[in-house]
């Protein structure tokens, strides 16, 4: 297994350029996608004066096995992916956008991967959107993290016949991240597998408006 898998990968730009923008969002694509499919989602939000980060993962993939498994199959490529996604938050920053006015937003691997960043590195921000996603590791993972996300909106959803991510999984995530101070989310469709639908794209465009009409 490699290291470092993410190291030179690239981070996409959409949207308002940074210097710019007035918001900003990371966008985290699943496994087997491509952050340019992250870049035509972003496009559907509508948002022009937000700037969108879209990092690659890669190969396509976050890191190689399955959500239930234990997390430490899992450790390297993820500590490689959190920090391609805190280099994209320093982006972000460095451009005039700082972790406050940006909205973490991932589906699947990606989700789960905005997920771990939130936990493990608390802190205040503009929002965090995770679909067909919840943290990582086997049952019954401790959860025991320092720290707090300071009120962040969390939105959390999954369909009920989603064969990859356990509904009991969205539950736990949402009661981990409460305990964290993270105000949640979570939203649950009947019939749903594993895909993303336009209630939730709506909610996310709200997660957009309200960092908007706070920024200065």
């Amino acid at each position: 297994m490699l290291r470092d898998p993410h190291k030179d990968q690239p981070i996409l730009l959409s949207g308002a350029p940074l210097g710019e923008a007035r918001a900003g969002i990371v966008m985290l694509h699943g496994r087997g996608a491509a952050a340019r499919d992250m870049q035509e989602l972003w496009r559907t939000l509508e948002r022009p004066e937000v700037a969108c980060l879209a990092p690659a993962a890669f190969g396509g993939t976050w890191y190689p096995y399955s959500i239930r498994e234990p997390i430490e199959r899992n450790q390297s490529y993820l500590n490689s992916a959190l920090r391609l996604v805190r280099r994209a938050l320093e982006k972000a920053q460095a451009g005039g956008v700082p972790p406050e006015r940006v909205v973490l937003f991932g589906f699947s691997q990606g989700g789960c991967v905005a997920l771990e960043l939130a936990v493990r590195q608390p802190q205040r921000f503009g929002g965090l959107a995770a679909l067909s996603a919840g943290l990582l590791g086997a049952e019954g993972t401790p959860r025991d993290y320092e720290g707090s996300l300071l009120g962040t909106p969390v939105f959390l959803a999954c369909g009920d016949a989603d064969a990859h991510v356990p509904r009991r999984r969205v539950e736990q995530t949402a009661a981990v991240l409460e305990r964290l101070g993270a105000r949640v989310t979570t939203r649950i469709y009947a019939g749903m597998a594993h895909a993303i639908n336009d209630d939730e794209m709506a909610f996310v465009r709200s997660m957009l408006d309200d960092v908007l009409a706070g920024a200065t």
